[in-house]
């Protein structure tokens, strides 16, 4: 069969000599789809946009790389030009980053169509209206004149596939397309993309984190590390059988309820939560570690009782994003709260931290009342000091013009009292605890990864020692190493300080790994909680089971 593309041999050096990409060959057929995975940093999106002449400037390129049947390294601007508009497309990770925010769904897609395919306004309309039913949009003809902050993710995700497919690609790449979506709107997501390529004949080159759903999409995977091929073959044979040290460690650290382990056992990565050792025992008598239940003496460290939070909207009925919520989370222990976007996990969470003010009920941490708004500086230190939170999204959280060290450093000395030498030390001592170095204390968050950023959030939250963690979507867009990483920091920090978590997460295997107990939320509504393993693998309520079903499976399990 001949190749869509052929990569054979790339390598890519930036202007300094630093080589980026060390000898990257792969290929990918019509109708085929080849995963690329590994960490954060592998070269994995680099690799991808070189494909579309997507490169550094100034850099330096080696190799060959064939795009339907044309030389892509050194070709002219103009050749290159004509590839993106009729042999490629990109989808990217994020879709607000890619679509005007001022402008309608609809002239984000015919404008290309008018541009660059030659078609007139009611033609350019017709066809957009067609792509958006295509991704399965369901009011194409409505949505054509919304605009990008009346979509959810996953919509606004489908409506970047639909700009994709305006110039009918041979190639579709796909740059983590699913990386923040709950386990429902990715799978809708992925059938969409099969759909797609089985009835296009498309091929797709699809980067991802995310073993399992690689494992559930592709015919064939490359696993790259710092700009190499690491491995490379059938899905199965590579997630079954790997043959790189490399390869099994990312196997190894990746939670899952769906992808055998290495001996082909598959509750072996459905095992017990990370933190089970460190576990009290609920009769109040000292676990493994030698410490005492304090639950049992003093009470549960979260309690929340009938809280309720609904949004006015104009001209429209009330939104009920929190309906008479109840749980509670014992001293160093730990809660999951898993749900579709829109479920009410993140407005629960924040009226938790303070962030929110619920229109009901009561939050009480540490056996004292949260609900009400803190009326001093004085109580609002003291709420800071008693719960923290790491948010999704740690670009927004950080502030783009302080170093990572100085951001760390502030919250130190306004809660720990502590001098500028004694904060700049611990400064360091947390980003080491979370798997950075000194180099990073000068570093501004526009010079870090998206998985080194929320590491400093992380370091931040714990600088002041909290009762209570809140961590909303916290892992969420981390690769399975760095993941892995800060889930057993958290771990070793409940069982040596007894650290109380919230942990918010659309990642059930995560939610397995962590936490002993969870909670199902849907449209504002908690419809089930329970211990997390028999939440798993018993549910009861038809929406849990329709969170479980969709969780990736390995393609040859699903078949089977």
């Amino acid at each position: 069969m001949s190749q869509l593309l052929d990569i054979d041999g790339l390598t890519l050096e930036l202007h300094d000599g630093t080589r980026l990409l060390d000898g990257i060959s792969l290929s990918v057929a019509p109708g085929e789809t080849v995963g690329l995975v590994g960490e954060s940093g592998s070269g994995k999106s680099l690799t991808a946009r070189t494909v579309l002449g997507l490169v550094p400037e100034r850099s330096r390129l080696g190799g060959r790389v064939r795009l339907d049947g044309r030389e892509v390294i050194g070709a002219p601007a103009r050749d290159i030009l004509d590839l993106r508009r009729h042999a490629a497309a990109m989808i990217f990770q994020d879709p607000r980053a890619g679509i005007n925010p001022m402008r309608t769904i609809g002239d984000h897609l015919t404008e290309t169509l008018r541009r660059c395919e030659g078609k007139s306004a009611a033609e350019a309309r017709a066809r957009a209206v067609e792509l958006l039913a295509d991704v399965q949009l369901p009011r194409p003809e409505e949505h054509f004149g919304q605009y990008p902050h009346e979509f959810s993710g996953g919509m606004l995700q489908r409506v970047m596939i639909a700009g994709a497919l305006t110039s009918s690609p041979k190639l579709l790449i796909c740059d983590e397309p699913t990386t923040a979506l709950d386990v429902t709107t990715q799978a809708e997501i992925v059938r969409v993309l099969v759909e797609l390529r089985e009835r296009r004949g498309m091929g797709m080159l699809f980067i991802t984190h995310d073993l399992n759903l690689a494992a559930s999409l592709c015919d064939r995977v490359v696993v790259m590390s710092r700009g190499r091929v690491e491995e490379s073959g059938d899905a199965r044979r590579v997630f079954t059988a790997p043959e790189a040290d490399y390869t099994r460690r990312l196997i190894e650290a990746t939670p899952s309820i769906a992808v055998r382990s290495l001996d082909g056992d598959a509750e072996a990565h459905a095992a017990a939560p990370a933190d089970a050792a460190a576990r009290p025992d609920a009769s109040g008598r000292p676990d493994a570690s030698g410490r005492t239940d304090a639950s049992a003496l003093v009470g549960p460290m979260l309690e929340v009782r009938g809280l309720d939070k609904q949004y006015q909207l104009r001209g429209r009925p009330p939104v009920h994003a929190v309906v008479e919520a109840e749980l509670e989370i014992p001293r160093g222990g730990s809660l999951g709260v898993v749900g579709e976007s829109g479920s009410g996990k993140s407005t629960l969470a924040r009226m938790i931290v303070g962030l929110e003010r619920p229109d009901g009920g009561e939050v009480r941490i540490g056996g004292r009342e949260r609900s009400a708004a803190p009326r001093s500086r004085a109580e609002r230190i003291a709420h800071a000091k008693s719960v923290q939170m790491v948010f999704q999204d740690p670009y927004l959280s950080l502030d783009p013009r302080i170093p990572a060290g100085r951001a760390i450093q502030d919250v130190l000395r306004l809660h720990g009292g502590l001098d500028r030498g004694a904060a700049e030390a611990r400064a360091l001592e947390l980003l080491e605890a979370v798997g950075l170095g000194e180099r990073h204390l000068a570093a501004r968050p526009k010079t870090l990864s998206g998985g080194q950023r929320q590491r400093v959030a992380i370091a931040r939250a714990l600088a002041i020692e909290p009762e209570l963690l809140v961590m909303d979507e916290a892992t969420s867009a981390l690769d399975v190493s760095v993941q892995a990483q800060v889930l057993d920091l958290v771990a070793r920090l409940r069982a040596e300080r007894g650290l109380t978590v919230l942990f918010i997460s659309h990642d059930l295997g995560v939610v397995r790994r962590v936490c002993e107990r969870a909670v199902v939320m849907r449209r504002g509504e908690i419809v089930e909680q329970g211990p997390s393993e028999r939440l798993l693998r018993e549910p009861e309520h038809p929406y849990t089971r329709l969170l479980v079903d969709s969780v990736p499976k390995p393609s040859w399990e699903a078949a089977a």
